[in-house]
């Protein structure tokens, strides 16, 4: 029986079963065939066009279809060769110039080369472009010291930058980095992220909306051969559901697992993976207007939240309280002398007093689940009942992931007064750059959402980006991060140390500190 007729026609079924066990579903009852590998996800992605997306669980199927010119060596955020075979630097730092791989192809036949760089970083960079309108490309702030991109030769391609910008290589290693066949978007258009084809070691086979992606083995891979024939990712968007499945055998592998089911996986029949990584948990804060709009109510809600408890006893002492915008995992850039704003309600009181914003009325969008985002009702839960003990009336609106996404990126302003966020980042730019910058507001087409602005933290983002010396970018990074502490944009929440846990007919398989799935060496019996 081909593992794809299996996972048609069987998956629904072993779902069901699964489902029809429900919270009690301890004892392991379904066999998922061998060579097929079920992963339980958070959400239903997006898109499979990797220039398009945003999301971390959408990153988690696109590192399997697709490759970048340079890739995360495993274990680290350091960047190693990958669809490049090598590259030189010129003395300035401004032109990058790459060796590209000979004799890899896309999984539509067609060849991988100099030209297809080309046309990838030309399509998500170049409003002429022809095929720009396929976006829109969320992320091509990643990209926006390219100033030109030449086909040298067939496998040689050139990157002019408009300024040294040190986290080039890194990001393209991220995901947004990722070559797409130019023949499958000229083919499919506007609907290539429903059509996807890569370099990776895993093919596109089908993609059932809210049941399943499923991907099959690169048979013409360049590289070592995939593990399995077929990988199967499903969107179980609840997490009691997710472990449900994976206890009763429905599914092979599940990410982000709640803090408070660990201890179910327990015993030899399954393995916990756990990974520190570049991850923060934050509350937006809409700094443009309402009671957040004065620095003194946004510091009063950082006192007001009891992130200790939230850590200890909503997360069970899976992640560290968060002391800035920087994750501790960018150890050199890091400002190991900020404090954790303690939690004082009596100091969050005084506050909001001299602002006279007591018994101000809040509005707070918390997501069902998502990427990087713990037990986000729990969570958004216990921080309305702190604010409540200071005086804030906050009410609560929830959303699906893609939905909240759709809520909180285009801005807050005239919806809401706060929202639930995660990020995990691979270099110490791309969170504030993205995210704290007066140019990356909403409508500039950041991630903004709240409107912060500082020009003193604006002229630090853009030194420490041309910054050559890793020394003086951990400076400029670490000031920046002690005037955001004080601005208090965010409530700066919790550090994650994510999850995964797997069979024990899964082998070969380990977290990454990118939080990306790489699934090419996993085997499944």
């Amino acid at each position: 029986m081909k593992p794809m007729n299996w996972t048609r026609r069987g998956l629904c079924a072993v779902a069901g079963a699964a489902l029809a066990l429900g919270s009690f579903a301890l004892p392991t009852f379904a066999q998922t065939p061998p060579g097929v590998l079920i992963v339980g996800q958070i959400a239903e992605p997006k898109s499979l066009d990797p220039a398009a997306v945003t999301a971390v669980n959408d990153f988690r199927i696109l590192v399997n279809l697709y490759e970048g010119l340079t890739r995360y060596k495993s274990g680290t955020l350091e960047v190693e060769p990958a669809l490049a075979e090598s590259w030189t630097i010129s003395d300035d730092g401004t032109e990058y110039t790459f060796t590209l791989k000979p004799g890899v192809k896309f999984h539509d036949g067609t060849e991988f080369n100099a030209q297809a760089v080309k046309f990838n970083f030309d399509r998500m960079l170049d409003e002429s472009h022809p095929f720009h309108n396929t976006g829109p490309f969320p992320l091509s702030f990643f990209f926006g010291s390219v100033a030109s991109t030449e086909v040298v030769d067939d496998l040689t391609v050139k990157f002019t930058l408009n300024a040294p910008y040190a986290p080039f290589l890194s990001n393209l290693a991220y995901p947004t980095g990722l070559i797409v066949s130019p023949a499958a978007v000229e083919q499919h258009g506007a609907d290539f992220g429903r059509n996807p084809s890569g370099t990776g070691p895993f093919t596109f086979a089908e993609w059932r909306s809210n049941e399943a992606v499923v991907l099959e083995r690169n048979a013409d891979y360049w590289g070592d051969p995939a593990g399995t024939d077929v990988v199967v990712f499903r969107p179980i968007t609840d997490a009691n559901t997710r472990v449900a499945e994976m206890l009763a055998g429905g599914i092979d592998m599940m990410v982000e697992v709640p803090p408070t089911s660990l201890s179910q996986f327990e015993g030899d029949a399954f393995t916990v993976a756990q990974q520190a990584g570049p991850h923060v948990w934050f509350l937006i804060l809409n700094a443009k207007e309402g009671p957040f709009a004065d620095v003194r109510v946004r510091q009063a809600a950082n006192y007001a939240i009891n992130k200790e408890a939230i850590v200890n006893d909503v997360l069970e002492g899976t992640a560290e309280v968060a002391a800035g915008p920087t994750p501790p995992a960018f150890a050199w850039a890091y400002n190991a002398d900020l404090e954790p704003y303690p939690y004082d309600p009596d100091k969050a009181r005084e506050l909001l007093a001299d602002a006279g914003a007591e018994g101000a009325e809040l509005k707070f969008y918390v997501t069902e689940g998502g990427s990087g985002m713990l037990d986000p009702i729990a969570m958004g839960t216990a921080i309305q009942a702190d604010l409540a003990a200071v005086g804030l009336n906050v009410s609560i609106e929830t959303y699906e992931w893609n939905t909240f996404l759709g809520e909180v990126n285009p801005g807050l302003e005239g919806k809401a007064d706060m929202a639930e966020m995660a990020w995990m980042t691979n270099d110490p730019d791309t969170l504030p750059y993205l995210a704290l910058r007066t140019g990356a507001w909403p409508d500039q087409g950041g991630f903004n959402s709240g409107y912060y602005s500082n020009p003193k933290v604006d002229e630090l983002l853009e030194a420490a980006r041309t910054a050559t010396d890793q020394a003086e970018r951990a400076r400029l990074y670490q000031e920046m991060q002690t005037i955001v502490q004080q601005d208090a944009p965010w409530v700066f929440v919790a550090n994650w140390k994510q999850n995964a846990v797997t069979s024990d007919r899964v082998e070969g398989f380990g977290l990454e500190p990118s939080f990306l799935l790489h699934l090419q060496g996993v085997t499944k019996n």
